[in-house]
């Protein structure tokens, strides 16, 4: 079945004789939009626009498309948006992505309440570290954190991202423990690759005084996955730099230490993301307003944040 954002991008560029306004009218990039209509094209097996550096313009099959779904395009986004079971609840599969970590120990455990009071919802969550496109690959949502995002998608913060160093107690018994974030580089590194860029970052690492100290761990152990990256400190294989989301289980339970307690790196807000639309389907709406308010109840906002100390 088609997606109603392959639609959407397919009627407005028409009208618009231009993939550029229709990404004006719907929030989108020109490449978005360009990249919708490829897909409605080779779904349908047909041609639907002829293609030049100045204009958009029908084929005769774009015509018959066009004709046989542009009035009914406004009763089409009615229906997804309401789509519910008999009882009038909210239906349908939810299609999301999000970090396997975060996303099994924060998000996960609110699905039996979720579902309990939703039965008609299906989840199809992917659990993966890249950046999705929810447009062209057809999410109805993502969680996430330092990510840009394109134009034409909503974010609603959860939580701050605050990166801390953290090591294994086993690690420190031969070790004294760092007194400034510079002495970091001194220690084995276990230091995280960023699987998108294939770059690593070099951090800025500030205080509640609002001092600020770059920071770069030595390269003894270079990881692309943020869960191994953990592992390794686990293992008392260095020192690392991990969320703090990521770090508070393990230093509740002892195995890991929180160094320089006072310092912590802002990677931005944790958020959950969602295409922009008038008519937002109501499975999307009520599972963002659920998530969004659990963090609230939970204070994991505060809990997340490392300027705690």
């Amino acid at each position: 079945m088609e997606t109603l954002a392959n639609l959407e991008s397919f009627v407005r560029s028409a009208k618009g004789a231009s993939f550029s306004a229709a990404a004006r009218r719907l929030g989108l990039t020109p490449a978005a939009v360009s990249r919708n209509v490829a897909m409605l094209e080779r779904n349908l097996g047909v041609r639907l626009f002829h293609r030049s550096t100045r204009k958009l313009t029908l084929t005769d099959s774009g015509e018959r498309f066009l004709l046989a779904i542009k009035d009914n395009l406004e009763g089409l986004q009615q229906a997804i948006s309401g789509v519910a079971t008999d009882g009038g609840e909210p239906a349908g599969v939810l299609k999301v992505s999000m970090g396997l970590t975060f996303g099994a120990d924060y998000i996960l455990p609110l699905m039996p309440a979720f579902l309990a009071r939703y039965p008609g919802i299906r989840l199809d969550w992917q659990f993966a570290t890249r950046q999705v496109d929810l447009i062209a690959e057809g999410y109805d949502a993502a969680i996430g954190g330092g990510i840009e995002w394109q134009a034409g998608i909503v974010s609603r913060a959860l939580a701050p991202l605050h990166l801390i160093a953290v090591a294994s107690p086993e690690y420190l018994k031969t070790r004294k423990p760092p007194t400034d974030p510079a002495d970091l580089a001194h220690y084995d590194g276990i230091a995280w690759r960023s699987s998108r860029t294939g770059r690593i970052r070099e951090r800025l690492m500030r205080n509640a005084a609002g001092a600020e100290i770059p920071v770069r761990l030595a390269e003894t152990i270079v990881l692309d996955d943020p869960e191994a990256t953990c592992r390794a400190a686990l293992l008392g294989l260095g020192v690392t730099l991990i969320a703090v989301s990521h770090a508070l289980p393990h230093l509740e339970r002892g195995s890991l230490v929180r160094l320089l307690p006072q310092w912590y790196s802002d990677g931005g807000p944790i958020s959950l993301y969602y295409a922009t639309r008038t008519l937002l389907p109501s499975k999307t709406r009520v599972f963002v307003d659920f998530v969004v308010q659990a963090f609230k109840r939970d204070r994991l906002a505060e809990r997340f944040a490392g300027s705690l100390g």
